[in-house]
């Protein structure tokens, strides 16, 4: 299998323990991910303003830099839902779109791809929240939507169990937005802001102490929140504590 490695800008900008900890987690699994250096952004922000013309461009750059790899894996849901499903601003050739095919993140990668159902390494003997993110949500069908009357299911919580220790909980309102919503969050800063509030409570009213995500964009806001605030809540990026890194 050749396996790509895509670092989202925003990872590799603020959060690259994210990045690193899925990176050693592919290697303990056996596998040899190739770092695709050059390429940065998948054009999402663009793609949520409505400046197709830019997205084209950032879309047409990355893109030279995926071709020939059997997965692409990257730290980030919302990423690979872009590539996934709203990766259309260039022409769809079949070079797209078996990039579009072959784009996942780690969550889908390890539950559907190469079905883990051991991590011998990992150990963390807490309480831990689990926030799964709405595009990974309802996009890349990683959890059942609470809106939907379908048979419950979760690949994040059903990895997290792999994990000795652990104990998997959500706050009362699950599926709650926590609003960050890129360009959302910037643009009207004070609703993003509210939702924030109101998730990281939730955590809070519910005596949790640590809270994970296959969304490490959700993380970034809830714990500007939190800081913000002064709650006393550890974040971590899901990888971090199914290789072992969390403390």
């Amino acid at each position: 299998m050749k396996l790509g490695f895509f670092v989202p800008c925003y990872i590799d900008a603020i959060a690259p323990q994210a990045a690193i900890s899925t990176f050693k987690l592919l290697q303990k699994l056996g596998l040899t991910p190739e770092f695709i250096e050059s390429a940065a952004c998948c054009g999402l922000p663009l793609k949520d303003m409505g400046y197709t013309h830019s997205a084209c461009k950032v879309e047409r750059s990355v893109a030279s830099h995926l071709v020939g790899y059997d997965y692409i894996v990257m730290p980030s849901g919302i990423c690979a839902d872009q590539f996934r499903n709203h990766f259309d601003d260039i022409p769809q050739t079949s070079e797209i779109e078996k990039i579009r095919n072959s784009a996942v993140d780690l969550v889908t990668f390890l539950h559907d791809v190469i079905k883990v159902d051991s991590l011998p390494w990992a150990h963390f003997p807490h309480r831990v929240a689990l926030h799964n993110g709405c595009h990974s949500l309802r996009y890349l069908n990683e959890a059942r939507p609470s809106e939907l009357m379908i048979p419950d299911f979760s690949k994040t919580e059903r990895l997290l169990n792999l994990v000795k220790g652990i104990e998997v909980g959500y706050a009362t309102r699950r599926d709650e937005c926590c609003g960050f919503g890129g360009t959302y969050a910037i643009w009207d800063k004070s609703c993003s802001g509210q939702q924030g509030l109101d998730k990281v409570n939730d955590y809070a009213n519910n005596g949790f102490k640590y809270v994970t995500s296959q969304d490490m964009s959700c993380l970034l806001h809830q714990s500007g929140v939190a800081r913000k605030f002064g709650l006393d809540i550890k974040f971590y990026y899901i990888a971090e504590i199914l290789n072992g890194d969390a403390i």
